[in-house]
This record gives structure tokens, sequence and C-alpha cells, in this order.
């Protein structure tokens, strides 16, 4: 008998804002949005179903949050249909605002669905590296000459600390490279794990680019401010301060612990980055040149 798919939490519905002041510009390069299922349907091999997380609330999350420019990610759970992402991105640039996506797409995707992916803002493709026996590293080199004509990025969903020859992979690659989630690296597995020092050597080389994101998935504690996520989010920012971005993975679909408010988790970032200037950098200048603002 198959096990039931399960139900994730809502995000918390009163984002406050953050402690520090936001710069003008200031980008949140990954979220999601969700639903309604009956207009949007969800893949049935999907392994959580979230409540609804409409465009509208992203929006108002961002104006709380002192947010000007934004990343839609195409989550797991619509596979590679990219049609909410594709509606809610004509919608935000209908309001004069800055969105870029990031879709999910097949190996073997036609050149014309890229070019509509692209005429709708987006500027990359996501790959599940997560799980053993997904895609074939083959199909990601494959894709990677294609989409480097376009000079667009791959954007890996990756545990650092499972995945064999990942710094050797990622450095035959002709595109930008960014990894989800400070490399959905346990902290419990220490900042000395080689999976995670061959993501260090990855950046401070300018092969790859980090999201400094989903601390909740990786700590092992249950509240912010997550202090054993600390040591490894400034491993990363001092190992290349200029290829980091930072992102609040709103909605916080399918995690084991508390739901955090989203001023919380901005605030992270002034924990990891107190320098001003640097955490500017990470807000606004970083994410321009990454996806092209």
């Amino acid at each position: 008998m198959s096990q039931p798919i399960p139900f994730c939490e809502a995000a918390d519905p009163f984002p406050r804002s953050p402690a520090f002041e936001m710069p003008a510009g200031a980008c949140d390069s990954h979220a999601h949005v969700f639903g309604p299922e009956c207009r949007y349907r969800y893949t049935p091999n999907r392994s959580y179903t979230p409540p609804d997380a409409p465009v509208g609330a992203y929006l108002h999350l961002h104006d709380q949050l002192g947010i000007e420019r934004g990343v839609l990610v195409q989550p797991s759970i619509y596979g590679t249909d990219n049609q909410l992402q594709l509606d809610s991105l004509a919608y935000l640039r209908s309001l004069g605002r800055q969105y870029k996506g990031v879709a999910v797409v097949d190996a073997d995707v036609s050149e014309t669905e890229l070019d509509r992916l692209a005429d709708g803002g987006h500027c990359g493709v996501r790959m599940n590296l997560l799980f053993k026996g997904g895609i074939q590293w083959r199909d990601v080199a494959a894709l990677a000459e294609r989409l480097a004509a376009r000079q667009w990025h791959l954007q890996f969903l990756v545990d650092v600390s499972e995945f064999e020859a990942l710094e050797q992979r990622v450095r035959a690659l002709p595109l930008p490279v960014v990894v989800d989630h400070m490399g959905h690296m346990p902290c419990a597995k220490g900042i000395e794990h080689a999976g995670f020092q061959a993501l260090l050597n990855l950046l401070r080389d300018g092969r790859a680019w980090v999201k400094l994101s989903g601390a909740y998935r990786i700590t092992g504690q249950q509240l912010p401010p997550y202090d054993d996520v600390v040591p490894f989010a400034r491993a990363l920012i001092e190992a290349n301060p200029e290829h980091c971005v930072w992102g609040s993975d709103w909605p916080h679909p399918h995690f084991p612990i508390p739901m955090p408010n989203d001023g919380d988790l901005l605030d992270l970032l002034a924990q990891w980055a107190p320098d001003e200037a640097q955490r500017n950098r990470i807000l606004v200048d970083n994410p321009a040149r990454l996806y092209g603002f």
C-alpha cells in the first residue's frame, strides 16, 4: 500500500519587518507559489501537498520585508508544468515589478518550450539531485550545453554530503551553477565534511553560486536563530561573498520543525553577514548580476 501524501503547514500569514534597514533593490532569490489546485493540478507522484500560496500573498510578504525583486522557483509538485509560474510572472510584470523565474524541464525539452519560458521571464532551470535514482548526469550535461547558449544557469537541489564527485562534475559544466539551501548540508555532519568543503572550493573559484536559504532544512534545532547554521553560512560568505544570494524559500514547504516567521528568517542574514556593505551585495548586487535585473 502506498504511503499517504503529507500536507504541509501554511506559512505564517503575519510576516514582520526585519530588524535592519533593507537596501533599495533587495531581492528574494528563492520562493514558490502554489494553487489553486482546481486550476493548477499537482503531479500525482509528489512528495507533499501544500496549502494555497498565491501570488498576492507573495507580494504581501515582499512588501512587509522591504523586497523589490524576486525569483520564483518551480516546485517539484508541478513537475515540468511551469504554467503557474508563467501566469504569476506575467501578473507581476503587469504591475511593473522586477521578477524572474527558474523552471523545471525534461532533459529533452524542445527549443520552442525554452523560448516560451524565456519570453515569460525565466532565466534558469532547476534540477533535483537530492535523491539517488533521479536524472542521469549525462542528461544534465547535455541540457547544460543548450542552456549555456541562452546564457541561462542551472540550479541544483542537492545534498552536497551525499552526491559523489559534485565538484568534478560542476567544474566540467559550461554555464553558471547555483546550489540551493547552502548545499542542503545537515549541520550535524560538521563543517569539515568533504562534501561541504567541495562546495566551498567551487565557490572560491567562482564555479558555483550558493543560496543562503532554507536554514530550517539543515539545522538540528527547533527555532530561529538556528545557531548551528551560523558557521556554515559564514563559511560560504567568506569563500566568495560575490557569489552568494539570499532567498526566503517562502512558503517553506515540507520540513519537519515549527514554521518560522519570515522576519526572523531575514534577520538571520544580519547575523551571517553583519557587515552592511557585504549584506547589501548579497541582497542587491549579486542577484542583479546572476538573474539579469
